[in-house]
């Protein structure tokens, strides 16, 4: 499906609740099934603007899903994996079904209701510090993140050893609880987790002493991050199930690794080149030279040709920074800066003169009597 909600409906990001009805009116009508009897296309598109409507009717979810697409709708509001309509009961047609249930016609049956059993844990977040090196070659390092991992006393459960959980008594272990509201085209059965066991179906009479229940402490855990070749800061990385446990053995969440690299002194950095200055002299540029140089993978030898001026570049090839992906590497490049001497000996200016001369270029005189004693003083 189109997972532009905006788009589905026609109106701009923008749009106001005025504006999302009027134009989810006009699309409900002219889509709903009764008056397309057999086209399965309008009743998928009529599914589509449904869920689009109620997404952004509602300010919460609007706002995950602005910040975030159809990722933010998970529940979790940072997206990464799993069904992207989980927090709404399931897949588009699960999610329909819930939304709407039999009234208008749509689904069969009396709905699956959301799966019961443990909830996932919320997704953890760390900041890495790299060197520039580290970050263009690659590196595993440590982070120590506290967050929620899984109580040894009750092994997860969250029952007092020696006793069990029960069913819950609020939503007879259904794991929901169901609304009936009235919509534009009939009744809307909306649902969402149990309050009281937290979408699991269990209660606990006798809850664990050391995490009262919740089958999870909190602790701090360090872990191994693999970080690749090429990233750069601004990046994040994402470990699958390595984030905070769930309640009661649910599965952990997503370990978020934001990732900082701290500049070098001699190298910058744009995309996947290395930029460095190569300075040189008034007579290396003139005459020519090979100089060494030392780069990020070792020893090299630099062709300075005869006559080079100043911001020239240079490519050393293959010695930039690894692409992220695996796509070869970038260059080095080096921007000739020619340095003008500020201050010459005697016999310095005595040969640049004689090179000025010979050349028939016009230079000023030498500094000579009070003006130049003048002029020392401010040097």
């Amino acid at each position: 499906m189109d997972t532009d909600f905006y788009k589905l409906l026609g109106v701009p990001r923008g749009a106001t609740d005025d504006e999302l009805k009027k134009a989810y009116r006009k699309l409900a009508h002219d889509l709903h099934p009764d008056k397309n009897p057999g086209d399965a296309e309008a009743e998928e598109r009529f599914k589509q603007v449904s869920l689009a409507y109620e997404v952004l009717r509602d300010p919460e979810r609007r706002k995950r899903y602005d910040a975030y697409g159809v990722e933010g709708l998970r529940g979790t509001g940072t997206g990464g994996g799993g069904d992207p309509f989980a927090g709404f009961g399931g897949g588009l047609g699960d999610l329909f079904e819930a939304f709407f249930g039999n009234a208008a016609g749509f689904g069969g049956g009396g709905g699956r209701g959301r799966p019961r059993g443990p909830v996932r844990g919320p997704d953890a977040e760390v900041s890495l510090t790299l060197e520039f090196t580290e970050a263009v070659f690659g590196v595993e390092k440590e982070v120590t993140v506290r967050t929620a991992v899984a109580c040894d006393t009750c092994e997860a459960t969250g029952a007092k050893p020696g006793t069990t959980a029960t069913t819950c008594a609020q939503c007879a272990g259904a794991g929901e609880v169901r609304q009936v509201r009235q919509s534009l085209l009939g009744q809307m059965v909306t649902s969402r987790p149990c309050p009281r066991c937290n979408g699991s179906g269990e209660s606990i009479a006798s809850p664990c002493e050391d995490c009262r229940g919740e089958g999870r402490v909190a602790d701090h855990r360090t872990m191994r991050v693999t970080v690749p070749a090429g990233v750069d800061s601004g990046i994040v990385l994402r470990l699958n199930d390595r984030g905070a446990a769930g309640p009661r053995g649910g599965p952990p969440g997503d370990l978020y690794v934001h990732l900082e690299v701290r500049p070098d002194a001699r190298f910058a950095r744009e995309g996947k080149d290395l930029i460095h200055e190569l300075h040189v002299s008034t007579a290396q540029a003139a005459l020519g030279a090979h100089l060494g140089l030392t780069t990020l993978d070792g020893e090299e030898e630099v062709a300075v040709p005869p006559g080079t001026q100043n911001g020239r570049v240079v490519r050393l090839r293959g010695q930039g920074v690894p692409d992220v992906n695996g796509r070869g590497r970038g260059d080095l490049v080096l921007k000739v800066v020619v340095d003008t001497p500020t201050s010459l000996s005697a016999t310095d200016e005595r040969l640049l003169r004689e090179l000025a001369a010979a050349r028939g270029e016009e230079v000023d005189p030498p500094d000579s009597g009070l003006l130049s004693k003048i002029r020392s003083a401010f040097k």
